[in-house]
């Protein structure tokens, strides 16, 4: 069974988990969510790209692990044209070797939303 990582970011009405762990296993999923409140920040694809990434390493540290620790991510854009920015931030928190990656261009569910992360990290690099 995964054990829920309570991450100090404001949970959602949504029946899910953002961030669970299995074994040495981290599961995390943001959006650009205010930790405090759990309001979405609104802005460009650079200011939403840097508050999930924010929260990303929030809940990593709340689980145990870091951000050097993602071996996967999945990013969802709402727009191909926010790649380039979503690139600039991504560089800003990850080093190479960069963690595997897809990235898919898809709506949304939530309106303002611009992009949605699911990583994947370890406990320990062994």
């Amino acid at each position: 069974m995964f054990e829920k990582i309570e991450t100090g970011i404001a949970a959602t009405r949504a029946p899910l988990s953002g961030t669970v762990k299995v074994g040495r296993i981290v599961r995390s999923a943001h959006i650009a969510k205010t930790p405090e409140t759990g309001e979405l920040v609104t802005g460009d694809i650079e200011c939403q790209a840097r508050q999930v990434f924010s929260n990303l390493r929030q809940a990593l540290e709340a689980a145990g692990s870091t951000l050097a620790a993602v071996v996967q991510i999945q990013v969802y854009l709402i727009d191909r044209a926010d790649a380039p920015g979503m690139n600039k931030i991504y560089r800003e928190f990850f080093a190479p070797p960069f963690p595997v990656r897809a990235t898919v261009v898809t709506e949304l569910l939530s309106p303002g939303i611009r992009l949605e992360i699911l990583a994947t990290a370890v406990c320990s690099l062994d």
